[in-house]
């Protein structure tokens, strides 16, 4: 079905919320990337059901399809019956690239033999906990004594209610265990903790601590909270200082504050004790080379009537955290080469994925300070010891422990997330109260602060009962939808199957994005904490090659970004990231049955990584044979590509004996297959930014018909090329007609701009896609200057202000536009000026049209559209002076020249 259709718009409907979004899914453990649900399950039927000659035949399964995207479990028994069908034998898919798993899971939804592998340890488990363990018939194993205990009845199910009962026997034996380091303050114990780094001033010598904001509660007077602040007070004659707390709005400024010219965001410190500034690389040095140490400034109660009130510790609280640094020394490892404080190095060049690493962190145990570090040792223990106890002494299954064990490690990646230096506190302005951020606020990345904010044992944000809640809401989604069989998922590399040849009845693959997102390196920090609370119970976790003691990498599949100015070689480059592909799609075309697909679903913004996936197709030995668009991501900032739309394509194994294709042959047959996809991606509301995306699909398809593309002189031609084809088809198919002028007739610097603004208007583009556009063009991107500018994180349509190109006869008609645009706040003479300076009048209706659609487009109070509206309107009265300021010139032309024919008075020849 996926090689003649696929539902397109049923996919970009549901993928954005609802349980098309798979955000229910995705809650279960935290991951990197998601596939949303609804584009798993429609790839997943589409590659099993056939396709039929028989037309009504063909609607009758369109319509079961479609009616299947309404909901989570929709038509699952009819679609059951039909892929057993079509497949007597016993279907199956594999996923070689499974991440969290949610395409083997709507495969074992759909009672299909699913297969997910990846290639990190952690993804494993996170895929195990959602698309094999629900799927489970757990009756015949032993109960557990802690649930009897507790009185459950099994309401929700076994593995629900074991499940919580684990979750809420490893969190009272924590409680034990940590208490003391977290004392009671007035009967109660304080929800967390505001701490800061020092850093030695280096005027006075004096230690102050850096604070990013001092807002701790905002006033709402609606319901009466005048709000909190705190401000730092020092004692200039001991140098010593302390944070205190005060009603109100803040008086005073943090520490941290950005010079008055800076536009990066980046900090200056200053010291409270002198004033000195310390520029933003002068305290990441220092910080960098160990001079930085934590200070603990506040404490935060749960508060009934604000929801959070701040105060100053008490000494048994500032005891605490001597006796947390003493018992952590003492802890005991783990097993032989796991300490308890993780020791496993963060690998070098790892600045941008690990931040703290840029602020002196060496490993992973430095992301927490001691009683941060004190309760996630006792957590892993805790959960470690659990394990062992439950199936050596009571006679649970190896299987059903790694499944509990398995969401109790769950809870603790998740509590991670919100429990190191990078946990900022989160201070709303919208009603809500004050919270914690979590460390991946920037994608994948893990952040550091120098003011950071540490839970306690409380059921506040970041606990673990209220990580627990959020834990059982997903598993509880899961095991109440319609039963299925168990998914197989487990550790392995993409390049190296263990499977057999023709095996699996179709492939279905959402492969890592170039650089989008490095999986393995920020995902190890949860990799050393696992280590420690899997170590008894599935020791194999814990073995890995890699030098530094965490997840392997030697085979990953992904394109490692750097620093600008980093030094550092990294193997997994774009050379290497290539050949894994290639290596995994050849894989998959070895172990796919005679008769079955390949599915791909693949998205990006940059012409070099659509460039080098066809090749790995081609190396593979691959043909496309269907490519199907649906808008799937939100368009986050995740990586390069910052895409909306992804496509979905099939693949077969290249038919031998194909021949060779003429060039002009060629570009004929995507032109001619990318406009007759237009219709169709219109019904489904793709953007014609979208149908630019979603043409890479038939120009590949009709490029792979060939064993290679020749030109007239008999060379290859690079297949590449026709992705910029297919991209001037789209154009060429939209028939756009300004002012009654064709698009194609305007000047090719003028057409790229006035495309732009058409596509974009005034928003940020990923710089990707100005590469795509200007190849569409045959422009240079030196030759996009004065039509694009820099914008954070992207490029957007320039502003006439910052045009600086030089005016003549020959000057483009955007590059008129934009000067005339600039000189219109100077008045009609500046923007006469312009005219006389090009050659140009108010008769030129390529001029007019271009500024006339250009201002259409921008938003009202944008100031090029209010200076290009103006134009238009005041186009006569511009005539006017234009001809004035002509004839100015023509007589002072004339004066001169008579001038120079009069000869000098004073001549003595």
């Amino acid at each position: 079905m996926i090689e003649r259709w696929f539902p397109c718009t049923e996919v970009s409907e549901a993928s954005s919320s609802g349980w098309g979004s798979g955000n229910q899914e995705a809650a279960l453990f935290t991951w990197f990337a998601k596939r949303p649900l609804a584009q798993a399950k429609a790839a997943v039927l589409t590659s099993l059901l056939p396709w039929p000659e028989d037309v009504e035949e063909q609607r009758r399964l369109q319509n079961l399809v479609r009616r299947a995207m309404a909901a989570r479990n929709g038509m699952n028994a009819e679609l059951r019956a039909e892929i057993a069908v079509a497949h007597p034998d016993g279907a199956s898919m594999l996923d070689l690239f499974s991440g969290r798993a949610m395409i083997p899971l709507e495969a074992a939804r759909l009672s299909v033999k699913a297969y997910g592998i990846d290639y990190s340890p952690v993804a494993t488990l996170a895929g195990q906990l959602l698309a094999d363990f629900p799927l489970q018939d757990w009756s015949d194993e032993p109960l557990l004594p802690f649930a009897a205990r507790q009185g459950l009845t099994f309401s929700g199910g076994r593995l629900l209610d074991d499940v919580r009962a684990v979750l809420d026997e490893v969190g009272r034996r924590h409680d034990e265990q940590i208490a003391e380091v977290y004392p009671e303050v007035d009967g109660r114990r304080a929800w967390g903790y505001l701490w800061a780094s020092t850093l030695p001033c280096q005027e006075c010598g004096r230690r102050f601590p850096l604070t990013g904001a001092v807002v701790l509660r905002h006033p709402k007077p609606a319901t009466g909270d005048p709000g909190q602040h705190y401000c730092i007070d020092v004692d200039r004659q001991t140098g010593r200082f302390r944070a205190t707390v005060h009603a109100g709005a803040p008086t005073g400024q943090p520490t941290l504050r950005a010079p008055g010219s800076s536009k990066t965001g980046a900090k200056s410190a200053i010291c409270p004790f002198c004033n000195h500034v310390h520029s933003t690389a002068l305290h990441r040095r220092l910080s960098a080379e160990g001079f930085r140490e934590d200070v603990l400034l506040l404490a935060a109660d749960l508060d009934r009537d604000y929801g959070k009130s701040f105060r100053e510790p008490t000494s048994d609280e500032f005891a605490a955290i001597r006796l947390a640094e003493e018992m952590l020394a003492a802890e005991p490892p783990f097993a032989p080469g796991i300490p308890a404080k993780p020791d496993e190095r963060i690998p070098v060049g790892n600045g941008s994925v690990v931040q703290p690493s840029l602020y002196g962190a060496k490993s992973y145990g430095d992301l927490c300070n001691d009683r941060q570090t004190l309760s996630f040792v006792r957590l892993c223990r805790v959960i470690s010891d659990l394990g062992i106890e439950i199936m050596v002494d009571h006679g649970i299954s190896e299987k059903y422990t790694a499944a509990l064990v398995g969401y109790a490690c769950a809870v603790l990646v998740r509590k991670m997330k919100r429990s190191t230096r990078g946990t900022s506190l989160m201070v709303y302005n919208d009603g809500r109260s004050t919270g914690v951020n979590h460390i991946f606020g920037n994608e994948a990345s893990i952040s550091f602060s120098y003011d950071y904010f540490e839970t306690g044992l409380t059921d506040g944000p970041g606990s673990w009962s209220s990580l627990v809640e959020r834990t059982m809401a997903a598993l509880r989604s899961q095991t109440g939808r319609a039963a299925g069989v168990p998914a197989d998922i487990s550790r392995g590399s993409a390049t190296s199957l263990p499977i057999r040849d023709n095996s699996v009845s179709a492939v279905v693959t959402d492969p890592p994005y170039d650089e989008m997102i490095p999986y393995s390196d920020a995902s190890d920090l949860f990799y050393v904490w696992l280590k420690r609370a899997l170590f008894s119970t599935q020791p194999l976790f814990c073995f890995t090659a890699d030098p530094d003691g965490v997840q392997e990498k030697a085979e990953e599949a992904i394109v490692k970004k750097f620093r600008a100015r980093s030094t550092h070689f990294d193997h997994r480059t774009s050379a290497h990231y290539d050949d894994m592909i290639a290596k995994a799609f050849t894989e998959a075309r070895r172990v796919v049955s005679t008769d079955g697909v390949v599915t791909i679903v693949f998205g990006h913004g940059d012409p070099d990584v659509w460039h080098r996936l066809l090749g790995a197709l081609t190396r593979a030995g691959l043909v496309l044979t269907g490519s199907w668009p649906a808008k799937t991501e939100s368009g986050g900032s995740a990586g390069s590509a910052n895409i909306v739309t992804t496509l979905t394509m099939s693949c077969r194994p290249a038919p031998p004996g194909r021949p060779a294709g003429r060039a002009n042959l060629v570009e004929a047959e995507v032109r001619k297959e990318v406009k007759a996809r237009i219709p169709m991606w219109e019904a489904t509301g793709l953007a014609p930014s979208d149908q630019l995306m979603a043409s890479a699909g038939p120009a590949m398809e009709a490029v792979g018909r060939y064993a290679q593309v020749l030109n007239h002189l008999g060379d290859p031609v690079d297949p590449a090329h026709y992705l910029v084809v297919a991209r001037r088809a789209v154009e060429e198919a939209a028939a756009i007609v300004i002012d009654h002028l064709p698009l194609e007739t305007f000047d090719e610097r003028t057409r790229f701009a006035l495309s732009w603004a058409r596509l974009y208007r005034r928003a940020v583009a990923p710089r990707s896609e100005a590469r795509w556009q200007a190849l569409a063009s045959d422009l240079s991107t030196d030759e996009l200057k004065g039509i694009l500018e820099d914008a954070d994180k992207g490029v957007r349509l320039g502003y006439a202000k910052n045009w600086k190109g030089a005016l003549s006869e020959t000057s483009r008609t955007i590059d008129v536009a934009m000067a005339m645009a600039k000189a219109w706040p100077e008045g009609l003479d500046a923007v006469a000026e312009v005219l006389v300076a090009t050659g140009r009048d108010t008769a030129d209706n390529y001029l007019w049209a271009a500024i006339g659609y250009l201002s259409s487009l921008l938003p009202e109070a944008d100031p090029d559209a209010v200076a290009w509206t103006s134009l238009v309107r005041g186009r006569s009265g511009i005539g006017a002076v234009t001809r004035g300021v002509v004839s100015a010139q023509r007589e002072a032309a004339k004066l001169k020249e008579a001038a120079n024919r009069q000869p000098s008075l004073f001549d003595t020849d």
